[in-house]
Parts: structure tokens; sequence; C-alpha cells
């Protein structure tokens, strides 16, 4: 485990082997310090220490936010529960503990929002929640530079550019409610491809974010990510994000989304989305520069944890949030 004592931002600490600890949380977050599956620079073993501690604030367990009137991290019940252990070495002895764990905390109605870690550990994550509400009731939202819908890679199944088919295949999620965000670049292949359309996925190219517009992309997307489904999880790998803003990441591609294209998408699936699970992967700390990807996926808990918040509040009578409304009005 790493920073036994380290916190997100400074919440409460709870103990996955004790129930009572985070029986009353919204939401419990786990570190994923795994690297094992990468394919490439290594490092995202180091990501969860990175993303909880990246602020230039004081950790103090408190982030009211400016946009949206909440503060996520006290208007919702937040713990954390530190690192599971996991074995760079022993790829299917860690997903299997990961995904114990998130399932542990999906049953008590929390969400789980785990610090990854490279991105094999979505498949344990989303199993741990489709696990509590039910094989193909929820849907995925994936924010990624590639689609990680690999068949195998050096000859294993279980990698960072393979989750998103293990879930399909194993029936936890939907392939026609699989949306993917940022795709680009030169993988996979055609007959990677043949297989996603055969699954009915959905993948949003940059050029087709570029030509039609982001938000309109989203509305597309959302709508099909709650048809039939009770829950929406979240997936964002940072290399989404163009890597001149998000150096720290094991498999950088040019051409990407901005910070702020990412941070306005997540506040979005927080705001309007049921999400029920969120994994942010890839953070690589030992290719960072001026910790900037770090502060990055640290933000990119904070606006989803904010939206959320704003969402309850909304549906518990509050008035809705208008992004247009001026700053002092009070909301």
């Amino acid at each position: 485990m790493y920073g036994a004592d380290l916190t997100f931002l400074g919440v409460d600490r709870c103990d996955l082997a004790d129930p009572a600890s985070y029986a009353d949380a919204d939401v419990v977050i786990l570190g994923a310090p795994f690297d094992g599956g990468t394919s490439n620079r290594p490092g995202t073993r180091f990501g969860p220490a990175a993303i909880r501690q990246a602020c230039y604030l004081p950790h103090d367990g408190s982030r009211p936010s400016l946009a949206l009137r909440t503060d996520g991290l006290r208007d919702l019940r937040v713990r954390d529960a530190g690192d599971v252990m996991m074995y760079s070495g022993d790829v299917q002895r860690s997903i299997a503990s990961l995904e114990e764990a998130v399932y542990a905390v999906a049953r008590t109605g929390a969400i789980p929002v785990v610090l990854g870690g490279d991105h094999t550990i979505a498949l344990p994550d989303a199993t741990g929640v489709a696990r509590q509400l039910g094989f193909g009731r929820v849907s995925m939202v994936h924010f990624d530079a590639h689609a990680d819908t690999g068949d195998s890679s050096f000859g294993s199944l279980y990698g960072h550019g393979q989750p998103m088919r293990r879930l399909i295949e194993s029936g936890a999620l939907r392939g026609d409610r699989f949306l993917q965000i940022g795709l680009r670049g030169y993988w996979p292949g055609p007959e990677t491809l043949t297989w996603m359309a055969g699954q009915r996925m959905r993948s949003y190219e940059m050029t087709e974010l570029t030509a039609r517009g982001l938000d309109t992309c989203l509305t597309e997307a959302f709508a099909t990510a709650v048809d039939e489904c009770d829950g929406v999880f979240l997936s964002v790998d940072v290399d989404v994000v163009d890597p001149g803003m998000a150096p720290g990441t094991g498999t950088p591609e040019p051409g990407g989304l901005t910070t702020r294209q990412l941070l306005d998408a997540v506040r979005r699936c927080g705001y309007e989305l049921p999400v029920v699970g969120m994994d942010v992967v890839e953070v690589s700390p030992p290719y960072d520069q001026a910790d900037v990807t770090a502060f990055l996926g640290n933000r990119v808990v904070l606006e989803a944890l904010s939206a959320i918040a704003r969402r309850r509040r909304d549906a518990a009578g509050g008035a809705p949030w208008d992004p247009r409304q001026p700053l002092l009005d009070g909301r």
C-alpha cells in the first residue's frame, strides 16, 4: 500500500474489513496501484497517491465548487478506503482482489470511485458494480484515446488494452450500451473494429467530435446510456486529453480533448447521468511534468463528485443548475 495515511484531499478514512466504517457513505474511494497490464511505459502504480494529493489547497476534506455551488466532499459522505493490495506480477489475483473490494462498496449502495492504475482495472471495477446491479443493467461511458477492445496482448487476455472486450464477453456490460468518447490514432486494426461493430458498440472518434461538437455527441451518447440500464459506469483514461496537456501517461496519443473539454464533459456525466461507479486511470507520475496530469486526475474526480452532489440536491427540490447563470446569483 502506498501512502498508508494519505486520503483523497483529507477525507475520512474507512476500512473495507469493517463495513460499519462506510455503512453511511455515499462515495468510497479506492486506490488501485497496478501497472502489470501496461504495454508501453509503466508507472501508473504510483497514480493513486499522486491523484489523492495533487492540490495546492489545504487537504481538509472540503472543496466547494465555484460553478456548481456544492462541496462534493462534504455534501456527499465521502470516505477513502486506501489502496487495494495488488501485485503487478499476478494480474488475475490482482483483478480478483479489486473486484471484491469494489463489490463490497457497491453492495452498500455507495458509489465506488477507483483511482488507477492502468486501464486493466476497468474490468474488475465495472464487474464489481454489475454484480450488485445485475449483469447487463449497467452501461459504460468511456473517455479514452484507445478502444481497449483487443483480444490478447503478449499472450495474455488481461491487460490495459483488453478490459472492455472482457467486460462485454462476460456479460457484465452490454456492447450496445457501451459509449466511447475521444478515440483516435492508429489502433485497433480491422479485425478488432469488426468485432466492435458486431457488439454494436458506439465509438465517437475525435474527428466526429470535432465535426459535430462534443456537446451534441455527449447528448446522443447519454440517451443510449440510460436506455434499458439502471446505472452508468464512468471510466476516464487521462490519455483522452492531448498529451500536450496531460503528458504523464503511458500511451500518449496526439490530437485529443483539451482539459477544459474533459472536465466539462465529466461534469455533465455526473449531473445528467445516474453514475453508479467510476474510475480514473493511466496517470503515470514518472512521465508527468509539474504534476499537471495528476492535477487533472484530481480535478476529474472533484468535477464528478461536485456534479453528483448537485444532481442529488436538485432532485430533492433545489433550483436546477444552469451554467449560464451569473456567478453571484447565489444559487
